[in-house]
């Protein structure tokens, strides 16, 4: 019996740090890994502003929904964890404009610290 687990990967978003998928296909539902604010080639950038890493941070998510096939608009829950509650607005506002009307189920939760001095990590569910 085949994997009814599929892989998802593209070069338009960081490539994994660790043993995991960019994201994963099961059942119609893309389970998108955690993303932090790094370029598609691997560039770090946790020494820049949080508005730069959120903003990339949300542009990997979107990268790697694209890479399965999708829209933006599949997006259906975010979870982002933030280093500080203060970025909350920040955040939110960034959200807000890059999504546009489409307003994905989303939890955002206060973290302590994050990998590598990052200030975002986002993780998503979009569905076929």
């Amino acid at each position: 019996m085949s994997n009814p687990i599929k892989a998802i990967a593209t070069e338009t978003a960081p490539q994994a740090f660790g043993h995991y998928a960019q994201a994963a296909e099961a059942a119609g539902v893309v389970y998108v890994s955690g993303q932090l604010a790094a370029r598609a080639d691997g560039a770090s950038l946790a020494d820049q502003p949080f508005e730069v890493q959120a903003r990339q941070a949300l542009a990997n998510i979107i990268a790697i929904v694209e890479g399965a096939g999708l829209g933006r608009d599949r997006i259906a829950k975010v979870t982002a964890y933030l280093v500080g509650v203060e970025y909350w607005p920040a955040f939110n506002a960034i959200y807000a404009e890059v999504l546009g009307n489409h307003r994905p189920a989303r939890a955002v939760v206060p973290v302590p610290a994050l990998h590598h001095g990052y200030l975002i990590e986002l993780e998503a569910i979009a569905v076929r």
